[in-house]
């Protein structure tokens, strides 16, 4: 079984945690979600995996190479072109049209493939789930979840007969036209013979346009509903409650790293923290080199990423810090996600200093880039709600 991996989307729901970086390299304790889903295939015994990338794609390959540390195989296909003035200028051809120019190029999927959307911790039996494709004949099938009705107009829902045959395929409708409450999850095992149906170079998509098809003709395309943990980050208030579930350790097979120096709290190395007036109450993990000075508490499930500095009189609950944060003193951040300049709160709205409007996001993004290397710490002092 081979593998392919969806990563050239820009994450747009993500934002701003996905100014700086692809929406597959956005950290799960401190290491990328694609990451975990390259060591789930590794351990079910797929080599070779296939990934597309556009969007800030130098990243995704400069993390993940060839896969060597990982044990497999990975190989990028880049969706896009250079202009006249030498600049690669990603163009990303929709998620079926992605897989389309692999196989179109070097036939690379000349067997059962699963295809995984690079954007959701999963912990899926992939022989079982491989195993039911091949007995029922499929040519492709769906893993899905049954969701509450509010939410099925975020996903992709399925609609299927009493044997799991999938008759059609609702790519996130309102929540009055929906059929089902069974979502797919981003998980699917094809054959060679679907790709076969995917158009040469154009824009198509899984969801709005392949799967449709695959119902319209009659094929045999089924859903699976089995039970396995997925945590989706397709939203900032996702991605917030994954963490908040993660560091809690509610989720299976996810602990939280470093050395633990009291209940509930951890960190990395070389630490340092001023337990004067300060409190802190799990759970907490604190990154290395981070700074805590005198007087400051916080509040869990927090993380504070390596690198930070925390001054005295601040007070951080339920929140994510990625690396290189400065809280100023007295401000309080309470469940929110600071990252480089940006900083969101749980329900995706943006905040930042001196009451600056939502379109100077980018500038603020910009003068960062510009700062002389090693003074690129954040200043989080107007981050506070109010």
């Amino acid at each position: 079984m081979k593998a392919m991996i969806l990563a050239a989307g820009k994450g747009t729901r993500v934002r701003p945690l996905t100014y700086e970086v692809p929406k597959p390299m956005i950290p799960i304790l401190g290491k990328p979600v694609m990451a975990y889903l390259i060591e789930h295939l590794a351990k079910h015994g797929v080599r070779q995996i296939m990934v597309n990338v556009a969007y800030l794609h130098e990243k995704i390959e400069e993390y993940f190479g060839e896969g060597e540390r990982f044990g497999v195989q990975i190989g990028y296909s880049f969706e896009g072109y250079t202009n006249d003035a030498g600049e690669v200028m990603p163009e990303p051809i929709g998620s079926a049209g992605g897989i389309k120019k692999i196989q179109d190029f070097g036939g690379f999927f000349d067997e059962t493939t699963i295809v995984l959307c690079g954007d959701a911790l999963i912990d899926l039996d992939l022989g079982a789930a491989l195993e039911e494709h091949r007995r029922k004949g499929a040519l492709a099938t769906v893993i899905t979840k049954e969701v509450p009705w509010d939410k099925v107009s975020s996903y992709g829902v399925v609609v299927t007969d009493a044997d799991g045959r999938i008759t059609e395929f609702q790519e996130k409708p309102s929540r009055e036209a929906a059929k089902s409450n069974y979502i797919s999850t981003g998980i699917y095992i094809f054959e060679p013979e679907v790709i076969e149906l995917i158009p040469s170079n154009q824009v198509f998509d899984i969801g709005s346009e392949l799967f449709p098809l695959l119902a319209k003709r009659g094929l045999p395309f089924y859903a699976q509903t089995r039970p396995f943990e997925w945590l989706d980050i397709g939203s900032v208030t996702d991605y917030w409650e994954v963490l908040q579930n993660v560091l809690a350790g509610d989720v299976a097979n996810l602990k939280v790293p470093g050395r633990q120096i009291e209940d509930g709290v951890w960190v990395g190395l070389n630490t340092s923290i001023d337990w004067e007036g300060t409190t802190i109450e799990g759970p907490v993990y604190i990154g290395s080199g981070t700074r805590i000075e005198a007087g400051v508490k916080i509040v869990g499930p927090t993380w504070i990423g390596h690198g930070s500095h925390i001054c005295a009189g601040a007070e951080i609950t339920r929140s994510v810090l990625f690396e290189y944060t400065r809280v100023l003193h007295d401000v309080n951040l309470h469940e929110m996600i600071v990252f480089k300049d940006y900083g969101v709160d749980r329900e995706g709205q943006m905040k930042l200093a001196a009451d600056m409007p939502s379109d100077e996001w980018i500038n603020a993004r910009d003068r960062r880039n510009k700062r002389r290397a090693g003074t690129d710490s954040v200043d989080a002092a107007a981050l506070a709600m109010k």
